[in-house]
């Protein structure tokens, strides 16, 4: 048995724990059958096009859509499919044979396009968020038990490099307890005044009217941030204060969803009475997703975009702090066998986009739920959702409903 010093320190398991995160984990790398093919058709020529279908030994891209004509041919280039339909409703008319759909449409469109997919017997990966209401919520969930197909969200800071080596050193026992995360998801809208005028921009459509993404609440869009303590750990958040700041840009003041924020910050409990911070800011300094996790035998912070580096920082009886920093390399695991062999590259979100795609074929070929399936879906939606109540509440603490089996 260790004594508590050891314990408390963890310099000795610690070490271990690090080197075993390190170490990745086997076992899904694919099917051992290439036999079985998986036809999938994607939707959405934007986002869409960066993940990597055609690359995974056991699926066939079989049809693309969108409804811009650009994109359609984008995604026809990416993925060399030959089979276009100019809206998914066509698609799911006219199409035969296909297994799954990959909806990459815009955010307020995701749960009804599963729906469409799901009613029709086909299994569904979707970008995020899965809803955008805790009715959709609902909904979502029973559709998935009514049809008894797959459902995968794809939440790329769930395969970060850093997130995997977490979920390992927790499971090793590196951090001991991990009371309290740090979750932030920062994009900056840029020029606020050009943000009118450049009608060029993600936030127009070609006919120059403003897209989904204008206004959009920063807590609606929460899943980057708890991919990071839900992905982790797979606990729950309970309860949720959040707090929001905004102005007075047309931003705030002419948006659909009747949000005066640009920034949100929530302090959220699990429940395991863990604590969580929880920031989403579109007008920020800072830049990406980031972490940082603090257990009883250390934490681990993860640096965003070459800012400061991933450190691992054990608990000691020394008092400078300055001898517990411990820089660490976090491992490139999309060059290990966690992944096929042709899949074994860089993508997109650090190395996310080849995972995600790997694991909603896999989960198919093998019959089984994804990673990120239904509930783990709503689990790191639906707590945002709440949160931007809460915002417009002026922080008023509410509860999170669950929606496990």
């Amino acid at each position: 048995m260790p004594s508590r010093r050891q314990f408390l320190g963890g310099s000795g398991v610690s070490a271990a724990a690090l080197a075993m995160a390190a170490a990745g984990r086997p076992g899904k790398a694919a099917p051992a059958d290439f036999s079985k093919q998986v036809r999938i058709g994607v939707v959405g020529g934007g986002f869409g096009r960066q993940f990597y279908w055609h690359e995974h030994p056991n699926c066939v891209v079989d049809a693309v859509t969108d409804l811009r004509a650009d994109r359609r041919q984008a995604l026809q280039e990416t993925y060399r499919c030959d089979t276009v339909y100019p809206s998914l409703e066509a698609m799911l008319r006219e199409h035969r044979g296909l297994d799954a759909v990959a909806v990459f449409s815009g955010a307020p469109s995701h749960f009804r396009h599963a729906e469409m997919c799901m009613n029709r017997g086909l299994h569904v990966i979707s970008a995020v968020p899965a809803v955008m209401s805790l009715e959709d919520a609902g909904r979502l969930r029973d559709l998935k038990y009514r049809t008894g197909l797959r459902y995968m969200m794809a939440e790329t800071s769930y395969y970060r490099q850093p997130n995997i080596y977490a979920r390992n050193l927790l499971d090793e026992g590196g951090f001991g307890e991990l009371y309290y995360s740090e979750l932030e998801y920062y994009h900056d809208r840029g020029d606020l005044d050009a943000l009118l005028s450049d009608k060029s921009t993600r936030f127009y459509e070609p006919d120059g009217s403003r897209s989904w993404r204008w206004g959009i609440p920063p807590m609606l869009y929460p899943t980057h941030c708890l991919g990071h303590i839900v992905g982790v750990t797979r606990e729950r958040i309970r309860s949720v204060s959040c707090l929001g700041w905004g102005d007075s840009h047309p931003w705030l003041t002419e948006n659909s969803y009747r949000n005066p924020h640009w920034c949100q910050t929530a302090l959220m409990q699990t429940d395991r009475e863990h604590m969580v911070r929880c920031n989403v800011f579109w007008i920020a300094t800072a830049d990406g997703e980031r972490a940082r996790w603090f257990g009883t035998r250390g934490s681990l912070h993860m640096a965003v975009n070459g800012l400061h580096g991933d450190a691992w920082l054990p608990r000691s009886h020394k008092l400078d702090r300055h001898e517990r920093v411990q820089p660490i390399e976090i491992p490139q695991y999309w060059k290990s066998d966690m992944l096929p062999e042709s899949m074994r590259h860089p993508s997109g979100h650090d190395g996310s986009h080849t995972f995600i795609a790997a694991e909603f074929v896999n989960a198919l070929v093998a019959d089984r739920e994804p990673a990120i399936d239904v509930h783990e879906a709503l689990a790191m939606t639906v707590p945002g959702i709440v949160a931007h109540q809460s915002a417009l509440r002026n922080g008023e603490q509410l509860e999170v409903p669950r929606f496990d089996p």
